[in-house]
């Protein structure tokens, strides 16, 4: 992917973020990126275009921030700390946790969000079970745990807790330890 379309895409993140899939306008991208709207629909085609590759931006960035695994920690560690990942103060954690709850809010009423967001969230459910089943062939999560179950309440559960926090229901101490409770309740 090029740097323009890169600057693009993030601008694109911070407008479903700030004002929901709903508010996304390519005019308001194009200001935000500094660019012509010619250009975003060179590279994106139509507004869909760009929605479907900002969903696939904000994948690739998650991937980046909770790629960050505990050199030399064993898998049971390495999910608790993958999924903390998603929960920091930091803007681009902040925006794409807001930006995810927009797109996934949207999908209830937008069905062509449904199928990306489905594959984009089996993904990350996949990852986390594997690190689970990786940890019960170290033996640090017992072998009885469903590891597909456990994945899919977690991740769920970081998706809650994370609007929680934005939203200012709870703090992110808070969040960060209801989080790593429920790991050690899931995993042993």
């Amino acid at each position: 992917m090029s740097d323009r379309q890169t600057q693009i895409l993030e601008a694109a993140v911070r407008v479903i973020a700030q004002d929901g899939v709903r508010g996304l306008r390519i005019e308001k991208v194009a200001t935000a990126a500094g660019v012509s709207t010619a250009l975003i629909y060179y590279h994106f085609k139509d507004r869909r275009g760009v929605v479907l590759a900002a969903l696939a931006h904000i994948d690739h960035r998650a991937a980046c921030y909770t790629d960050r695994t505990c050199a030399g920690a064993d898998a049971r560690r390495q999910v608790e700390e993958v999924l903390l990942l998603e929960l920091q103060e930091t803007e681009e954690v902040r925006e794409n946790s807001i930006a995810w709850g927009e797109l996934r809010a949207s999908a209830v009423f937008n069905t062509d969000l449904r199928e990306p967001l489905r594959v984009s969230t089996r993904s990350w459910t996949d990852y986390i079970e594997s690190l689970i089943r990786q940890a019960q062939k170290e033996n640090s999560v017992p072998a009885g745990v469903d590891a597909a179950d456990a994945a899919e309440r977690l991740t769920a559960l970081v998706e809650g807790l994370s609007e929680r926090w934005l939203s200012g229901s709870i703090t992110l101490d808070r969040a960060r330890r209801l989080l790593s409770g429920a790991v050690a309740a899931e995993l042993g």
